[in-house]
């Protein structure tokens, strides 16, 4: 948790990073994940506040599972029907309420989990002398986890917003939650998307 009356835990030359928020992960999609409902209200406000600053991921599945290396190609001969030769491109699109932010929101595809296993992510935060990567989006525990270790690794100070994140699992969302509050100190901090509107002004 940041400390609100420490100037020095205001967040700066930040860029919001709003992981997977896709149709495929949506309420009837493939991958539902049921809460993305809950958080996409949430989600909303922050985009419509930071849209010059936000960039958005969308995992994007192979044509065929060969296209995929090592264990990808078993993940993807079992979820077939995620491949792009069975699934409709509509599913791997941004859900309407945000693809409405692009531009200028900005959007990165990816292979996998990791928003920063699309190369030229690092090389965009860089060139905006990011220091500080704000994430929210789905899943806390699968596609954003890979996200924020990547992040730290890259070494950006990452803010996560706790009520702007979705999981299809309760136990796992809540695995990371106390994960980040108690092992990541310097390099993760935890805010609700109230607290990001004092601590981020533009």
């Amino acid at each position: 948790m940041m400390d609100a009356k420490s100037p020095a835990n205001r967040i700066r030359d930040a860029v919001h990073l709003c992981v997977d928020m896709q149709n495929i992960f949506a309420p009837g999609g493939l991958w539902e994940t049921p809460w993305m409902e809950k958080v996409l209200p949430t989600i909303v406000s922050i985009v419509s506040r930071y849209r010059v600053r936000t960039v958005f991921s969308r995992f994007i599945t192979p044509q065929d599972p060969e296209d995929r290396p090592g264990q990808w190609q078993h993940y993807f001969r079992r979820w077939r029907q995620a491949t792009r030769n069975h699934l409709l491109p509509s599913a791997l699109e941004l859900v309407p309420e945000l693809a409405q932010f692009v531009p200028p929101a900005r959007v990165v595809d990816k292979p996998a989990y990791s928003a920063f296993s699309n190369s030229d992510l690092a090389s965009l935060l860089i060139e905006k002398k990011v220091g500080s990567v704000v994430i929210t989006g789905a899943e806390t525990d699968v596609c954003v986890l890979s996200t924020v270790l990547s992040a730290v690794d890259l070494g950006f100070k990452v803010v996560i917003v706790e009520d702007a994140l979705c999981s299809s699992s309760d136990v796992g969302h809540d695995a990371l939650m106390t994960m980040y509050r108690t092992r990541f100190h310097g390099q993760v901090d935890l805010v609700t998307a109230e607290e990001l509107a004092e601590f981020w002004r533009e």
